[in-house]
């Protein structure tokens, strides 16, 4: 692979990883970036998935010690989201990603409607939601449904946790993008040792960009643990309308 090609993908990685830990949805940053060089769709996921495990697993580590992570939720989550993204891997190549993405783009644009019209939504932790059937509610969706979703497709994974989180727990964004970073470990775990074990990761340059994606995971963590839910509610809606544009692009262009 070319030089300017490598280093396009670690530019490419970074800002993944700032993305990533922020509000989720790197990979619409890196993933295109990788199958730019030609690379086939399978092999550019998998390498994008071991990629972006190191950041993100990294964001969690930040978020946790701030104690903002609702553990909860966090750890049945990425446990199950392990087993559910797995089986998304395996089911990627029998599902074809055209028939998902109407589907996808259409909650994307629910999500952006919602989040606009409702200002306070993610200001503010709700504690009174925070009940036994909510927790399991929220586990559930997280670790089987988003789960199951990443690992077969994967763009606004991180997105979609994150607007659970605040729905169905009352958590501000930053605790929901803090909580979204350990099941979003999980399901890049369980996908991951899909890929891997079939054959499609391109381990070296992998790691080269894992480096880039700690490193803008790190300051997009910081940079929201400091500037708090506002300015993640501005990220998460600028993410929003970039996935619904380039889904659409995909779809129709």
């Amino acid at each position: 692979m070319p030089l300017e090609q490598i280093l396009v993908l670690l530019a490419a990685a970074a800002g993944a990883g700032w993305v990533d830990a922020v509000v989720g949805g790197g990979g619409l940053l890196q993933l295109p970036a990788i199958l730019v060089t030609g690379m086939p769709t399978v092999e550019a996921m998998a390498t994008n998935k071991f990629s972006s495990v190191f950041g993100t697993a990294s964001a969690a580590v930040a978020y946790a010690r701030s104690a903002k992570v609702d553990r909860r939720v966090a750890l049945p989550g990425a446990a199950l989201a392990v087993l559910s993204a797995g089986l998304g891997a395996w089911a990627a190549a029998a599902i074809s990603a055209e028939v998902l993405r109407p589907a996808v783009m259409v909650v994307l644009v629910a999500v952006a409607v919602f989040v606009t019209l409702r200002p306070s939504m993610g200001a503010v932790p709700e504690p009174r939601l925070r009940t036994g059937p909510r927790v399991a509610a929220a586990v559930a969706t997280a670790g089987v449904g988003i789960a199951f979703y990443d690992g077969i497709m994967g763009p606004g994974t991180g997105t979609f946790l994150i607007i659970a989180f605040t729905t169905i727990l009352g958590l501000d964004f930053v605790s929901a993008s803090a909580s979204a970073k350990i099941i979003n470990v999980g399901t890049n775990l369980g996908a991951l040792a899909v890929f891997g074990a079939q054959g499609h990761v391109h381990w070296a340059l992998g790691l080269g960009m894992a480096v880039c994606n700690v490193a803008g995971a790190q300051f997009g963590a910081r940079m929201a643990l400091r500037r708090g839910a506002a300015f993640v509610r501005i990220v998460l809606l600028v993410v929003v309308v970039a996935m619904v544009i380039r889904l659409g692009w995909q779809q129709f262009g």
